[in-house]
């Protein structure tokens, strides 16, 4: 259990595995594995390692490596989710199913029917929504055209965005405070990231009981 907490703590795997380990995880949640993988804080606190001085706090990591390896990771996890959705979607989802069921995907097609493609980049901020959505694109026949450029746009904005929101941050509060503030703005990232899904569920439920 403590290997697991661990495992899921972005700060324990930014000192173990450092950008390797960030631009693994990123690719993986971006339309491999549904998993519950800290990837919104483990950018931030990239980000803010990326700011810290040598010998700190947090070990120091190269911004543009960060940048770029993410944004990569990001953009080629959401297609291989896409395609995974493409072409093994109608056998992947199944009733009786405990993850991929068949419902899933046709609730999938009302959403992208009701928002349009930005429902791509909406769901790069929603913890195991963006693993799930590339490959209910997919599955839904969203056309691979118009599924990779807000693929794109989405893994600019949150892969790229929120690592720089965590490096400038970081710069501004400073090496001292780093410990002070870090905890706080992690689990209000963590907070905000899962209002949206909830925010839904509300509004689903009331439409079903209208």
């Amino acid at each position: 259990m403590l290997a697991l907490l661990d495992f899921i703590d972005p700060k324990q795997l930014i000192e173990r595995f450092g950008p390797i380990g960030l631009i693994l995880i990123v690719f993986i949640e971006s339309g491999l594995i549904p998993a519950p993988l800290p990837g919104d804080s483990l950018l931030f606190i990239a980000g803010f390692a990326a700011s810290a001085p040598e010998g700190g706090t947090l070990p120091h990591l190269n911004l543009g490596v960060l940048v770029v390896g993410a944004f990569v990771a990001a953009v080629l996890g959401g297609q291989i989710g896409y395609y995974i959705g493409a072409r093994y979607g109608v056998r992947l989802f199944k009733p009786e199913a405990k993850l991929f069921k068949t419902k899933y995907a046709d609730q999938a097609s009302e959403f992208f029917a009701a928002r349009g493609p930005r429902a791509i980049v909406i769901a790069r901020f929603v913890p195991f929504v963006r693993t799930i959505v590339p490959i209910l694109a997919g599955t839904g026949a969203m056309k691979a055209r118009v599924f990779a450029i807000y693929n794109i746009v989405g893994a600019l904005l949150w892969a790229v965005g929120v690592t720089l929101l965590g490096y400038f941050l970081g710069d501004t509060i400073g090496e001292d405070n780093i410990d002070k503030y870090l905890l706080p703005i992690v689990a209000l990232i963590v907070v905000i990231s899962l209002l949206p899904p909830l925010l839904e569920y509300r509004k689903h439920k009331r439409n079903k009981t209208a």
